[in-house]
């Protein structure tokens, strides 16, 4: 293709992926209320969330239900992208890459419950730091900005072994040499967690470290197991 030829289908692929936000994020806005209810469950029980501006309930009912449309639309986005990708690739490539695309969204869908599973632990953590003089007062924006950046760093951190085995098919990494710079990657891994979990707890950076390196040694078997 030419490159207004790419630069079309670009447009066409991302045409697509938006619209696909649309039924995802409809429900999303007529079940905020429940959706909500679910995500402050892991709170201390008699916790609740405040609002500080007239306006914050509505963007905090959109922001739930943009959230919602970009989960029910993944594997929409995914498809896309495979089609916009896939031409460039050969057909071996395209053979070995196809099985991950549907597992991306798996794996996405298992980060996410990790990090819910962790939040009331994470919550309960910040939650003892309150004091007499001290009273911590959750606004649903910082709250539900929080557990939003959460969800998607460990959603995000779960695509780890698809891409280093697909590096792999390619002859970009291999399993010896992940073997060989364990070190290096658990420095790497402790960073990294430490840098895209939010807040200041002391579980999600561990939780997400302690996934990342387990990880990072299933990929090496994968790959052994694929003859690299």
């Amino acid at each position: 293709m030419s490159i207004s030829r790419h630069l079309v289908e670009l447009r066409n692929r991302l045409v697509i992926s938006a619209l696909s936000l649309v039924p995802g994020t409809v429900l999303g806005f007529v079940f905020s209320g429940s959706i909500i209810h679910i995500l402050i469950a892991p709170l201390p029980k008699g916790d609740h969330l405040v609002a500080f501006g007239l306006t914050e309930p509505f963007m905090i009912d959109m922001q739930v239900a943009i959230v919602t449309g970009v989960i029910v639309g993944m594997p929409v986005i995914l498809f896309e992208f495979w089609r916009f990708i896939s031409p460039g690739l050969t057909p071996s490539e395209r053979a070995t890459a196809r099985p991950w695309v549907p597992l991306a969204l798996i794996f996405f869908v298992l980060g996410v419950g990790v990090a819910y599973f962790i939040l009331p632990y994470a919550a309960g953590f910040l939650f003892t730091f309150q004091t007499q003089d001290i009273q911590l007062m959750l606004s649903a924006e910082s709250y539900l900005g929080f557990i939003t950046i959460l969800f998607l760093a460990f959603g995000l951190v779960m695509e780890f072994p698809i891409i280093l085995v697909l590096l792999s098919k390619v002859g970009v990494v291999t399993s010896k040499g992940l073997r060989k710079s364990r070190r290096m990657a658990i420095l790497g891994i402790v960073i990294v967690s430490e840098v895209i979990t939010p807040g200041a707890d002391l579980v999600s950076p561990i939780v997400m470290a302690v996934t990342l390196y387990g990880l990072y040694e299933v990929s090496i078997i994968l790959i052994r197991l694929g003859g690299r």
